[in-house]
């Protein structure tokens, strides 16, 4: 639900964007509390405080979300001198996997700091005209201390046997392919201060987009949706392979990986999926017919890269609603798959593998895949890891605990002394 105190459609949010010098890390910018983030390559999006929040909810989650969103945007009044993608009216998402979730959150921040292209700006939100705020970096965050990892609900010898019985499912001709996930809980010995991980991930993964909303973070290297000016892109990465830190055997590797016949079946029913979902909302697309290898420090994808050009008025919200869940992060065909999900998973995904990013006023905005990605519990000394394996007639099982291990590495490797 929305927050009428804090900014609803009935107050006009005022909202003025102007340039700056370059302010150095965006992370080392943010406070400890209600810290918002979305950067890349050093460039994006941080913020702090809230100037209005909506917790939507449902199978309807996104519709609600991008209502809320208009109504509030065409009633904003918007002082934009910088107008590039990012400045404005921003707000920061984040929403859960499954429609009987609780946790999909939208807020608009009463700062946001952004860096784009050598162009870099401030944003103040409010309901009256602010002050400018004092640039500067804050203390830095203290690093996790006495860090525990243990398994979730599902420990990994039963995660195994799960994974056979998805292949069997498989094999009867139930679906051709499920996503499966497991967690991973982190304890800790002092409430965690989520801005060291970040900037540990940041540092680790700059190829790949790390992300702060409500106790959500990771860094994820799969865009879902990204929707500038009509161009709409998306990044479709299934079918994966561990590296080994010695360079020509993982060139050799990356070469496996792309002659895999059983990863090469998971990428296809995975780009299928997203060019049938943003075909009805665009035209010329350009679904590359070979994907290419994505090299991360940690582990090789398989990757395409789909562009089309959007035929109607839909924003980014609306075309993250299509594409959600893609066959990538549910299966193919998705109900049954979704279904099957819910059945044996064990577990509640809460927020991982869901749509998380941000939207500017014009509907623009881009949505990753909530990948590599953790849950911070209240309290602040727990925290839930995620990851998950496509699943289809070929799969080893243990090969794929072995490659669910090798996706928790970047957020538990955030999480350990350095």
């Amino acid at each position: 639900m929305s927050n009428p105190a804090l900014g609803a459609a009935s107050v006009p949010l005022v909202v003025r964007s102007v340039p700056i010098d370059d302010p150095g890390p965006l992370l080392a910018l943010l406070p400890p509390a209600q810290a918002l983030a979305w950067v890349h390559g050093g460039d994006g999006l941080v913020g702090w405080g809230h100037a209005a929040t909506l917790q939507p909810s449902g199978a309807g989650r996104f519709d609600e979300a991008a209502a809320w969103w208009s109504r509030l945007a065409s009633s904003a009044v918007v002082r934009d001198e910088v107008d590039v993608p990012g400045s404005g009216l921003v707000g920061f998402g984040t929403f859960t996997f499954a429609d009987d979730a609780e946790g999909s959150t939208l807020v608009v921040p009463e700062v946001v700091i952004g860096r784009r292209d050598g162009t870099s700006w401030v944003t103040v939100i409010g309901t009256a005209l602010s002050h400018l705020p004092l640039l500067r970096a804050t203390a830095p965050p203290a690093a996790p201390v006495g860090t525990a990892f243990a398994d979730g609900p599902v420990d990994g010898e039963a995660w195994v046997r799960l994974v056979a019985e998805a292949v069997a499912h498989i094999e009867a001709g139930d679906l051709d392919k499920v996503v499966l996930a497991r967690d991973v809980i982190a304890t800790t010995a002092e409430p965690l201060d989520v801005r060291a991980p970040l900037a540990r991930l940041a540092e680790d993964y700059p190829s790949c987009w790390t992300f702060h909303i409500d106790g959500f973070f990771g860094s994820t290297p799969e865009m879902l949706v990204r929707l500038e000016r009509g161009l709409v892109t998306s990044r479709v990465l299934a079918g994966t392979i561990q590296r080994t830190g010695d360079d020509a055997r993982d060139a050799a590797l990356a070469g496996s990986l792309a002659r895999s016949s059983k990863d090469l079946e998971e990428h296809e029913y995975a780009v299928r999926s997203v060019a049938e979902a943003l075909a009805p909302h665009c035209t010329g697309m350009n679904v590359p017919e070979v994907p290419f290898v994505l090299h991360l420090p940690n582990v090789m994808h398989l990757a395409t890269d789909i562009t089309g050009v959007v035929r109607d008025d839909a924003g980014a919200l609306t075309l993250a609603a299509a594409l959600h869940p893609s066959a990538a992060v549910g299966g193919t065909p998705t109900l049954e798959a979704v279904r099957l999900i819910a059945e044996i998973e064990g577990m509640d995904r809460g927020r991982y593998a869901g749509p998380v990013g941000w939207i500017g006023a014009s509907g623009d905005g881009e949505w990753g895949i909530g990948l590599r990605s953790a849950q911070v519990q209240p309290g602040g000394r727990e925290v839930r890891l995620f990851a998950g394996c496509g699943i289809v007639a070929d799969s080893v099982p243990a090969d794929e605990l072995a490659e669910s291990d090798a996706k928790l590495l970047p957020v538990r490797g955030s999480l350990a002394p350095r």
